[in-house]
């Protein structure tokens, strides 16, 4: 047995060559979360080849390899024992980028192609330099071959190479923008492997045992700990009970560590990863002869700045009112991210080089940073390399408030000044943006700059976002519209637009009584708020366009007052970042998907001829032809933005990425994502699937109340669906508790809602949930399959588990949910649970789903 430290390129370039997955190894499972992991590792990487730094490579993990039975001396082959999902993902990367640079630099992408990927002399199976099990091995081909058969939607292979090419149209952002090549150059260069290569007698499954053995593993901090004591040996006990007993008491361990971070962040080293802090600060120590009582320097200063942290994460021990304020509301922001800038202004003000005026000044800066980011749709991506950087770059020469609002308003950093404020206070679907408590905070906040003479209590209001004119809009509510339609619009098209923007959002704990009724109805409600807001809406005879245009204008004022804005003449960066948004979520189309140039444009705030004349004239842009008009036909005049792909047209194209087309010749229409599933697509769903906080208050009858949240979830299911309908669900809920789930029923967001749960009854953060019933708010009530939030879950990570639901779900008479949206959170309409069997086929399914749950590894 050998084994030696080794590069990606090093191992498969050369020669030609094999790394064949053996049949009894699992399929290819990472998923986002592994994914956005190395993808961090890898940018780190890009950003130490770009300043020079010289720094250790990244360690990526051991490969076992072993010489394959079908070994040839002309051909070496070999068995990977162990790393295939390492291997694969890093194929897949590559793959990626070849596509990304395949029109702009094709000589880069035929090299890629030709040392990391394909044996080029080889046909068929020996053509692939990694061959991957049988069951991945056509979707895998499908990428490698640059083909579109063969594909399968959801499949964690597709899953990871949309990824990877999601992120490297994100990597071209003009504010943050990074060089392809220079990412190519990180994966293949900088990510180190571990080759252990087995000779004939090795026994490769012990050596994998011995390279995997587990145990308890040590975190961070306890690595960090266990190292400072062993170097304190007169002085450890007095150090441990004088500062180290009192930290570990105030702090979890999770935030002990997020603290040693951060103190070596504070202390200059602003490359530094969280899971590189043990590695960090012991070579910090060993540059110079260390002594004890620089080891004790280190954590009486790792104490004192204990109490600065406890503050960001308990703003409630904060003592002055304006800079406890802001702690708050960025606590509950969830911007964790600041944490650099925020130590280091309570630093400053300990230490008297500010005092809290100036201290909240600063705070205002970093929420108002965030809050106009959020308003104007920039993505959050870089958000942590930007305040990991303040400590260091952070102007000492000026008042420590000027200096930071000098330092982030610089081009690259991309906080948006005024002008753009208003116009995607008036234009910008903000409902599809950021996460739904960062919503509700930014309306709160207007909400409070009416200054009202009697302040709502928030923490207790228990307030949801309405939207005034609905989603789901009615005959009276497009007649209103008709009258606001301008330029061939249809009243369709002016909700589309509308509806998701800032001046038609407000906030109600009558959420549910409002539903999408008429607005003299809605009037009458809103009147009666204690919310100011909403006594304004309710002043006015009407509600359409103009309306919400005008709120929209007032609304953008009183951000401007809020929300302070960048400094002028610093620099800005050329303003792109619409059409970059529309450039990822294209890129992050499912196979077997389409959407209409309406839909993109109302996912952006922008208009359908102004998405189509930008695709037209923007070469290189990812899945641009799966953009059609409204009615699922390829748009007249339509042509390829650069050279068109050899023997294609457009529509044999659309039909090998699994696009059906009807017998007159559009698309299939229950394959196309309207703006709010294009929103799904780039959208944490850990923070967008609202059910965990909707459900908290656990089982029915858990909060006293005049209406139990069961009994309004159905009066408003009884409203629009047959009383069949609603015995119907009456039935699948009691079956689902038989089967030891339970019903959690939510506040929701236009209406309530009920989640079925498994897992502790009222505790949502602990279980998991297949499905959520909807009432329908004029169009019946539907069961959205949760397919986004399970791919997080175990065990349903697996995506062919996930296609197995889908399956089932569609085994319903009735139900055919496209297989391109098993990404996506797709519904089917509760009335056809108004047959039995249907209703027993939901029930076994239910059955499925529960089994799988409770027999899933826990270890």
């Amino acid at each position: 047995m050998q084994a030696k430290e080794t590069l990606f390129a090093d191992l498969v370039q050369g020669r030609a060559q094999q790394f064949q997955v053996p049949l009894y190894q699992r399929t290819y499972s990472w998923t986002e979360k592994q994914l956005a992991q190395l993808w961090s590792d890898i940018l780190d990487q890009v950003d130490l080849l770009e300043t020079g730094e010289k720094a250790s490579a990244h360690f990526l993990g051991s490969v076992v390899l072993a010489p394959s039975p079908q070994n040839e001396a002309t051909f070496p082959r070999w068995l990977v024992v162990d790393g295939q999902q390492r291997l694969t993902t890093i194929s897949l990367a590559l793959a990626a980028i070849r596509d990304h640079l395949a029109q702009s630099r094709p000589d880069e992408a035929e090299r890629i192609d030709e040392e990391y990927l394909i044996n080029k002399r080889k046909n068929e199976n020996d053509r692939f330099r990694l061959l991957p099990t049988q069951a991945d091995r056509p979707n895998y081909a499908a990428h490698i071959r640059g083909t579109h058969e063969g594909q399968a939607a959801g499949d964690n292979v597709s899953v990871a190479y949309r990824f990877f090419r999601r992120k490297l149209v994100e990597a071209e952002d003009p504010a943050d923008p990074q060089d392809v090549l220079r990412i190519e150059q990180a994966i293949t260069s900088r990510l180190t492997l571990v080759a252990v290569t087995a000779e004939a007698g090795d026994n490769v499954h012990r050596i994998f045992e011995s390279l995997n053995n587990t145990g308890l593993k040590l975190s961070q901090a306890d690595l960090l700990r266990n190292y400072l004591f062993m170097r304190l040996p007169t002085r450890g006990e007095l150090v441990y009970e004088t500062y180290w007993l009192p930290l570990q008491a105030s702090l979890s361990n999770k935030e002990l560590e997020q603290l040693m971070w951060l103190q070596l962040v504070l202390d200059g080293d602003d490359r530094v990863r969280r899971q590189d802090l043990y590695a960090a600060q012991q070579h910090r120590f060993e540059q110079t002869e260390v002594r004890e009582a620089d080891i004790e320097a280190y954590v009486k200063e790792l104490h004192r700045r204990s109490m600065h942290f406890r503050k960001v994460v308990r703003p409630d021990e904060e003592g002055d009112p304006a800079v406890r304020a802001h702690l708050r509301r960025l606590d509950a922001w969830e911007a964790a991210a600041t944490y650099p800038a925020l130590m280091l202004l309570l630093d400053r003000r300990e230490r008297g080089e500010t005092d809290s005026v100036e201290t909240a000044r600063a705070l205002s800066y970093i929420e108002s940073f965030l809050v106009r980011r959020t308003v104007c749709r920039v993505p959050p991506n870089n958000l942590n390399r930007i305040f990991q950087s303040v400590p260091a770059q952070l102007p000492l020469d000026v008042p420590v408030a000027d200096g930071l609002r000098q330092l982030l308003s610089a081009s690259n950093r991309y906080w948006p000044d005024d002008d753009e404020l208003r116009e995607k206070c008036r234009t910008a679907p903000f409902y599809l943006y950021g996460r739904p408590e960062q919503r509700k905070l930014v309306l709160q906040r207007l909400e409070e700059s009416y200054d009202h003479p009697e302040p709502v209590d928030f923490a207790a209001a228990k307030l949801t976002i309405e939207h005034v004119l609905p989603q789901s809009a009615g005959d009276d509510w497009l007649q209103v519209l008709a009258e606001d339609a301008t330029d061939g619009e249809t009243p369709q098209d002016v909700h589309a637009r509308l509806q998701h923007t800032l001046g038609n959002l407000t906030l109600t704990a009558q959420n549910s009584e409002l539903s999408n009724h008429p607005f003299d109805r809605k009037q009458d409600l809103l009147r009666s708020s204690h919310l100011e807001m909403n006594r304004r809406i309710a002043a006015t005879d009407r509600w359409g366009a103009r309306e919400i245009g005008a709120r929209a204008d007032e609304l953008a004022e009183r951000a401007l007052a809020l929300w302070p804005s960048p400094l002028r003449g610093v620099g800005r960066a050329e303003r792109s970042r619409d059409w970059q948004l529309v450039h990822q979520v294209l890129a992050a189309l499912p196979h077997g998907t389409w959407t209409s140039y309406g839909d993109l444009a109302a996912y952006i705030g922008s208009g359908a001829q102004a998405v189509g004349n930008h695709l037209a004239q923007t070469a290189g842009v990812v899945q641009a032809y799966r953009v059609l008009n409204a009615e699922g036909r390829i748009a007249d005049g339509f042509r390829w933005a650069g050279p068109q792909p050899e023997g294609e047209d457009v529509r044999a194209r659309l039909s090998a990425d699994g696009i059906h087309f009807t017998q007159t010749g559009a698309a299939d229409p229950a394959q196309r994502l309207t703006s709010t599933d294009l929103a799904l697509l780039l959208a944490d769903p850990d923070h967008e699937q609202s059910s965990e906080g909707a459900v908290a208050a656990g089982r029915d009858g858990a909060e006293p109340e005049e209406e139990t949240r069961a009994e309004r979830f159905f009066r408003q299911l009884a409203a629009d669906d047959t009383p069949e309908t609603v015995g119907a669900v009456r039935t699948l809920l009691a079956r689902w508790e038989e089967l030891g789930g339970w019903v959690g029923y939510g506040a929701g967001q236009v209406t309530t809602s009920a989640f079925l749960m498994l897992g502790a009854a009222g505790l949502p953060g602990a279980g998991i949930w297949p499905l959520v019933l909807y009432p329908g708010g004029g169009r019946g009530g539907s069961a959205e399959v949760v397919f986004q939030y399970l791919a997080t879950r175990e065990p349903f990570t697996d995506c062919l588990l996930r296609a197995e639901l889908l399956g089932r779900v569609n085994g319903l008479d009735g139900v055919d949910i496209p297989e391109g949206k098993l990404d996506l959170r797709p519904n089917f309409r509760l009335a056809l649970l108004e047959k039995d069997g249907n209703r027993d086929a939901l029930a076994e399914t239910l059955t499925w789903f529960r089994d799988r749950w409770i027999g899933r590894d826990v270890s």
